[in-house]
């Protein structure tokens, strides 16, 4: 069984920066507890961690350009 906690919002580029550098902090800590939305969410992180990043660029003439950045990590709690 799977629990998913997500949270989608428009934000600036210093408000996406400052929730990066949250999330840097949180896993720095020795207690991590990510803030998704109105909850907090407690995790377990090996010292070691999958990471992966995905960037895809989209033009369109109908649509226009988009861009998107995905980074995903993933690991088996301690």
């Amino acid at each position: 069984m799977a629990d998913r906690t997500s949270y989608t919002d428009t934000m600036t580029r210093d408000q996406i920066a400052d929730q990066l550098r949250e999330l840097a902090e949180t896993f720095e800590s020795s207690d991590p507890a990510v803030q998704v939305g109105n909850k907090s969410v407690y995790l377990s992180p090996p010292d070691s961690i999958n990471y992966q990043i995905d960037v895809v660029e989209r033009s369109s003439l109908l649509r226009g350009d988009h861009e998107t950045i995905q980074i995903e990590l993933g690991w088996k709690p301690e």
